[in-house]
């Protein structure tokens, strides 16, 4: 073969393997559920980020977590204010779901959560500083009555003790919770002395000090690497943990014992293995009722994205344009079909993911912004300005705060705006 026609082949073959290798088209219009949100966002909508949370899903959401708890007679859904941070949107669960019972991780909610509820019944998630216990006090107004219906998560007999002065210094009868350490190692007690010697503490002082229960928190077996074991063993290990620190209480100190005790666990991502045990009547969950992408994982297959952010198109400038390379940009989007529109959103930099219309992705070379951010596709998304494009939040809690009130849409129509806590 001459040399010419040998370079000449290898340059055509050359040629079809680039062409073969260039990227697809990934981009379509807005899926049917999507366009109806767009149109009507656009057309009643605020014209800015938003966080918007669709009350069909949410009610199936809701009614899958209700059916699970309710398996065992006499267990209690305690719903997880963190992941859920809008009176509005509490209101609802709590209507919904048929419960007073909540899960509180920060004092400035906590008061808020008992001013709104002075029925609810709350339990704090994670042990708080002291001088938060106390500022709780001092801030604290309303028919609540927090010696009734508050338990303090506790965590160490360093703890115990610290809340005993409190309740001495004010003249505090405090309700208190342990937390015990069920295999995760996140905190809590996890050795028989520290847990007999908060007993005893306890029960030594019972005009500033009550037991009201255990909470063993178990979600993260989920993500534990598969050699280490399954999410089923792992919580069988955990419920065994679980049993053995509530029979050391009872064979300790058998007056401090009550079926009334409160015994929390669960957690979004492991609240139906509850249904294989019956030791705990406290099961909290909260992100799985909405669902964010961080969620996607098979125990909560069953449920439903409840939650998007939608977001205006501002601006529309066609194939990208690169500083420095201008002109010659054009080559970026003659290879890639996804380059070949360019679009301004109003806002950007969250903790979510594109979610449609399909094919949108970030320009790394341009990077994030939080004030008008740059996303590519194809001209087959179909975009013009002043549409809306979604994302999904990859969590709630952090995330449902940074857009002012949410928007109730049902049937993908607006049904309600419901602020937020203030984020404090």
């Amino acid at each position: 073969m001459k040399r010419r026609h040998f370079l000449a082949g290898a340059g055509a073959a050359a040629a079809g393997l680039a062409w073969w290798a260039r990227p697809k088209d990934h981009g379509a219009p807005h899926p049917e559920y999507f366009a109806r949100l767009n149109a009507e966002l656009k057309q009643h909508g605020p014209m800015r980020p938003a966080l918007v949370i669709d009350l069909d899903r949410l009610d199936r959401n809701i009614d899958r977590v209700v059916a699970s708890i309710g398996r065992v007679p006499g267990r209690q859904y305690r719903v997880v204010e963190k992941s859920l941070p809008s009176v509005g949107l509490l209101d609802y669960v709590l209507q919904r779901a048929g419960t007073r019972r909540l899960m509180s991780f920060h004092q400035p909610f906590l008061n808020a959560d008992a001013r709104q509820w002075p029925d609810a019944d709350l339990l704090l998630g994670k042990p708080m500083p002291v001088r938060a216990a106390a500022r709780f006090y001092a801030e604290h107004q309303g028919a609540f009555a927090p010696e009734r219906q508050l338990q303090w998560l506790v965590d160490s007999p360093a703890r115990l003790a610290q809340y005993l002065e409190l309740a001495r210094g004010q003249g505090l009868l405090l309700q208190v919770n342990i937390e015990i350490d069920v295999g995760l190692h996140r905190g809590g007690v996890s050795r028989d002395e520290d847990l007999l010697a908060m007993l005893a503490l306890i029960a030594d002082h019972p005009q500033q000090l009550r037991l009201t229960g255990f909470m063993g928190y178990e979600p993260h077996i989920t993500a534990v690497p598969r050699p280490l074991g399954t999410p089923e063993q792992l919580f069988a290990r955990a419920m065994e943990r679980y049993q053995h620190y509530v029979g050391l209480c009872q064979q300790a100190h058998p007056q401090l014992w009550s079926d009334q005790l409160t015994l929390n666990t669960a957690g979004s991502p492991t609240y139906k293995l509850h249904e294989a045990e019956t030791l705990c009547n406290d099961i909290s969950v909260g992100t799985g009722l909405l669902k964010p992408s961080h969620y996607d994982i098979a125990s909560l297959a069953e449920h439903e994205p409840a939650v998007f952010i939608a977001t205006p198109v501002l601006k529309a400038t066609g194939p990208v344009m690169m500083p420095g390379l201008d002109e010659k940009s054009r080559l970026l989007s003659w290879w890639d079909v996804n380059q070949r529109e360019t679009f301004f959103i109003y806002g950007g930099y969250w903790l979510a993911d594109y979610a449609s219309p399909p094919g949108l992705q970030f320009n790394a070379l341009y990077g994030h912004s939080k004030n008008q951010e740059i996303v590519n596709a194809s001209p087959a998304v179909a975009l013009q300005v002043d549409d809306q494009i979604f994302l999904r939040p990859q969590i709630t809690e952090a995330v449902l705060l940074q857009f002012g009130d949410l928007i109730a849409v049902r049937d993908g129509k607006i049904q309600d705006y419901w602020p937020v806590f203030p984020s404090v």
